[in-house]
């Protein structure tokens, strides 16, 4: 064979292993078939294990969320889209008898911060801007950057009630974490002038002096409340749910804001003439009982949380007391008139001008000698009066003070009205029962003052003051004197104003008035000092009666210290400035020479 023949010949293809096994046992005829290997190997079905645990994991785990207990994801959901908006409400109006306002609320801003926000923002680095933050505030911005200084907090008010130029220039500053919300502020446009009366709120709106404290839930009222559902762009998609809220509703007092201010007024010069500790008046419709002014001083600025103190805030017409003098003395002689044994004529002998009663003795300022019942009320004898106590039951004269409302609440229900001081004893002394009928051991204030001469001037029937219109009055009405017995009390107290009378500068020009004087001393540590009270109580006009003021002057330092001298000069200014303003005619019998005087004067 050629070598070309060589190489043209063809190869035999190698037989493989697996090849030449399988030819062995072919040919030897006794081994197993080979089985080709199995696609679910035991990797595989570990893997397809974990994958069917897993997916049942999260399949009940949505289960147990969405079916079994799904509030908390309902609750996260509703937390991200769900609001609630308040409607603000705002505290009801305080209007006079005519409606002029005397306590509207205005809207106002409040400034609060995040000091988490503040610190992720790192807001406090820019001083420049909390520096004049600090500056409109009236703080320190060491102080006000101190406040802010725990990322932790939420939430901190910086001031409430700002005004909206302050609220304008925080909004322009852009502080991170600082920001504005709405409230409301409580202004009082009368201010000191019936600041006892309105009283105040605090700074979250709430009363807590006066009409605005005992009234304070009829004047608040609860917001309208919107439930609202919003999308990720924060726009409202959706109201949930809607619930109206309660209207605050509005108050109409009794008082007339013209007779209010020239009361305070005239009370307020007073202090300041006779240099008193304090002052107070009230004046009363007598048909009614309605309160028409009422003012003490000194007073304060509601609108001016500065000048509010306590001894400024207290309401002196009905929580302080006092031993009230002879201004109860027409009480004494009513009791007597009542009791049928005197008449206005009857002759009372005062000789020798004093009486030693029990070891103590009481005296007129002079001896009258023998004088009508209407000469002890025109010259205000305590011996008078001392005779006509003891010559009753005292259980007689006692009962009769009960029944003119001296120990009981005037009827305004309002804050801190007291009802007086009386201790009732088992037995009274003949001296105790004398200085009972002329004012002393009986406490009482200007508001119970002022209902007694009320009762006197509408024709002896008893009312509660009121102060507030459309209230329901907690007692009736009660015949407590006869008609007559007022009727004569009255004429007897005209003749204080009169010519020789204790009270002439309490006579008002064209009018007939009628009223008590009373100076009495006031009580330290069991005795009596040289302090005086000195009060008025008076009707107008006799002929027909429409009001009846009490005017007070506590502790006149000067040398003017009587009744006659101090309050009943007040009470003749607010009188005839009163009866201008009612409109009530005049009623005395020089009228004309009075005004042809008053005409001359003027040319």
């Amino acid at each position: 064979m050629t070598v070309k023949a060589t190489l043209q010949k063809p190869r035999k293809k190698p037989r493989s292993n697996g090849a030449k096994a399988a030819a062995k046992v072919t040919n030897k005829g006794q081994a197993k078939r080979k089985v080709a290997p199995s696609l679910v190997q035991w990797r595989f079905a570990v893997v397809l294990l974990g994958i069917v645990f897993v997916f049942f994991a999260l399949a009940s785990r949505a289960a147990y969320i969405q079916v079994i207990q799904p509030d908390d994801l309902i609750e996260h959901g509703d937390n991200r889209t769900i609001r609630v908006r308040d409607i603000p409400s705002y505290r009801g109006l305080i209007t006079d008898r005519f409606g002029q306002q005397l306590a509207v609320s205005v809207p106002a801003k409040a400034i609060y911060a995040d000091p988490k926000i503040i610190h992720d923002n790192k807001g406090l680095a820019d001083v420049r801007r909390w520096q004049a933050l600090a500056e409109v505030l009236g703080t320190d911005v060491d102080k006000l950057i101190n406040r802010l200084d725990n990322p932790k907090r939420r939430f901190i008010y910086l001031q409430r009630q700002v005004t909206p130029a302050v609220a304008k220039f925080v909004k322009k500053l852009d502080l991170p974490g600082v920001y504005l919300r709405d409230e409301a502020k409580r202004y009082y446009p009368a201010g000191e002038v019936s600041a006892h009366i309105i009283g105040f709120t605090d700074v979250d709106d709430k009363g807590i002096e006066g009409i605005e404290r005992l009234y304070n839930k009829w004047l608040t009222g609860t917001p309208d409340i919107r439930k609202i559902r919003r999308d990720a762009k924060n726009r409202q998609v959706e109201i949930m749910e809607q619930e109206e809220g309660k209207k605050a509703e509005d108050i109409q007092l009794t008082i007339d804001q013209r007779i209010q201010a020239v009361a305070y007024r005239e009370i307020k010069e007073a202090t300041v003439l006779y240099q008193a500790a304090s002052a107070s008046i009230v004046v009363v419709d007598v048909h009614t009982g309605e309160i028409l002014a009422l003012a003490n001083t000194p007073s304060y600025n509601p609108n001016n949380r500065s000048t509010v103190s306590s001894h400024r805030v207290r309401n002196r017409a009905i929580t302080d007391t006092f031993e009230p003098g002879s201004v109860l003395k027409p009480l004494a002689v009513i009791a007597a008139l009542e009791n049928g044994e005197y008449q206005r004529d009857t002759i009372i002998d005062t000789n020798p001008g004093w009486r030693r009663l029990g070891g103590s003795r009481i005296e007129d300022g002079k001896n009258h000698g023998e004088i009508t019942l209407t000469e002890v009320i025109k010259h205000s004898s305590n011996v008078g009066t001392s005779e006509l106590a003891l010559s009753m039951p005292k259980e007689v004269l006692i009962d009769f003070y009960y029944n003119m409302g001296l120990m009981s609440d005037s009827g305004t229900n309002m804050v801190g009205e007291s009802s007086g001081l009386f201790h009732e004893r088992p037995r009274w002394s003949e001296h105790e029962i004398s200085s009972l009928s002329f004012g002393y051991n009986i406490s009482t204030t200007a508001a119970q003052l002022a209902r007694v001469y009320a009762t006197i001037a509408n024709g002896g029937i008893k009312r509660p003051l009121t102060i507030v219109q459309g209230m329901q009055a907690t007692e009736q009405d009660e015949r407590v004197i006869s008609e007559h017995s007022a009727r004569e009390i009255l004429l007897m107290m005209e003749t204080v104003t009169q010519t020789d009378g204790t009270a002439r500068k309490a006579a008002v020009p064209g009018y007939r008035v009628a009223g008590k004087t009373g100076t009495s001393k006031k009580a330290f540590a069991g005795s009596y000092g040289n302090d005086y009270v000195n009060i008025f109580a008076g009707i107008a006009p006799v002929s027909n009666p429409q009001i009846a003021i009490v005017v007070l002057i506590n502790d006149p330092a000067g040398d003017i210290y009587y009744a006659g001298d101090t309050a009943a000069p007040v009470f003749s200014k607010v009188v005839a400035k009163t009866m201008q303003m009612l409109n009530i005619p005049p009623d005395a019998s020089n009228v004309d020479v009075i005004v042809e005087r008053q005409a001359n004067v003027a040319q």
